[in-house]
């Protein structure tokens, strides 16, 4: 056990500030780790204490960029700086036993050799220790804390996020021993993408498409969808229905990484939050910064010029609602988004998207910002104008 605490990130591995991809083995002897350093801190004959838990902080902060040496995909990183989980402290003790009792339900799973949803995850911990699991905000947050603890990814936990994605287009999925699957011939709603890392890493992937394009919006990729748009662009279209989930960055990973001459376009609302969905695609989160490079791609914003929106009626557009505000401030704050501001707004002009960037970030910063209605962007795409410039130029 000596030679595991050494190799742990309780030792050597301290300098490292990314989350592994571990076997149930592994975490588990990591968990047993954690186990007796507490232990042997709470039976010192000298003074004993209760230990703190030293978790890399996940805050805009501790994190900046660091790009790809073999690629242009940059992606976010969290330093060396540590926060703590202590039971002694009355504003986070809750917070101390909540990481207890996820890496005992974890070691259970890993046991088993199963893997269990957040939201079954959420179930059980709520019927075990209701005192201190009231949401699943909790839960998430101390599966946070835990990958942050232990340096190991979610999946190596034994937990999987529920995916909303789905994709359709000019791609055929081929799972080992089951039959492949066509996506150009499946119906407006696609393929529901999995939340098993594992068996999406072992999907055989074909493709004869030119550009893959992420939507942000379930509407809009079902009417894409309808209208068959890959058989006249040859394309994959991939949404999330909204925030980015784990298994459709995964995937979206990694046919960057088997079509790498593949151009990645989002096709995302034109306010705050379609800019933070982006850059979690193109860069990964904070929350998640120790996994962020394993998920990040190259994506480029499809959509609107500022010098476009005057072409746009006022009736099309709504007032920002105070959560857009609220990610704005947290947008202009961001290091990250400082740095790479120039690379966010590299992309082709498209006009009839609906939706689109400013050049540069101050648009955030104005009171009088707002929205395009979705009913207008529709509009907008049925009568685009046939001399937009091809994607790829």
């Amino acid at each position: 056990m000596a030679d595991v605490a050494a190799a742990s990130l309780f030792g050597a591995d301290r300098r490292l500030c990314s989350a592994d991809i571990l076997a149930p083995a592994e975490v588990r002897a990591r968990i047993e780790v954690a186990v007796l350093n507490f232990l042997s801190a709470l039976a010192s004959p000298t003074s004993p204490a209760i230990s703190v838990l030293p978790l890399i902080s996940r805050t805009s902060a501790n994190c900046s960029l660091r790009s790809s040496l073999l690629s242009d995909v940059s992606s976010v990183y969290l330093s060396y700086a540590f926060c703590k989980r202590s039971l002694m402290r009355e504003n986070n003790a809750k917070a101390f036993v909540r990481v207890w009792k996820v890496m005992e339900m974890c070691y259970k799973i890993l046991g088993e050799g199963k893997l269990v949803h957040q939201r079954e995850l959420f179930y059980k911990l709520l019927s075990d220790s209701p005192k201190y699991f009231s949401c699943q905000r909790h839960v998430n947050r101390a599966i946070q804390d835990v990958v942050s603890l232990l340096r190991c990814t979610r999946q190596s936990l034994g937990v999987m996020a529920s995916s909303r994605g789905a994709l359709i287009g000019r791609l055929v999925l081929h799972e080992p021993d089951e039959e492949q699957i066509d996506c150009s011939i499946l119906g407006a709603s696609g393929h529901a993408i999995t939340g098993d890392l594992n068996v999406l890493s072992k999907l055989n992937l074909s493709s004869d498409a030119r550009y893959i394009i992420v939507m942000e919006k379930d509407a809009i990729f079902q009417r894409l969808a309808e209208d068959r748009l890959y058989n006249q662009l040859p394309c994959i279209l991939i949404t999330a229905k909204g925030y980015p989930d784990i298994a459709t960055r995964f995937i979206l990973h990694r046919l960057s990484q088997t079509f790498p001459n593949m151009p990645i376009f989002a096709l995302v609302d034109w306010n705050p939050a379609g800019l933070a969905i982006l850059c979690t695609y193109k860069y990964g989160s904070i929350s998640m910064g120790l996994e962020s490079y394993r998920y990040a791609c190259n994506v480029k914003w499809l959509g609107l010029r500022g010098d476009d929106l005057q072409l746009i009626p006022e009736s099309a557009f709504q007032e920002l609602k105070p959560r857009d505000s609220q990610i704005a401030k947290s947008l202009l704050s961001s290091k990250f988004l400082q740095i790479s501001a120039p690379s966010v707004c590299q992309g082709p002009r498209v006009y009839g998207s609906g939706y689109g960037l400013c050049t540069g970030l101050g648009w955030l910063q104005d009171k009088e910002c707002k929205q395009i209605t979705e009913d207008e962007a529709i509009q907008i795409a049925g009568s685009a104008d046939s001399s937009c410039p091809d994607p790829s130029s």
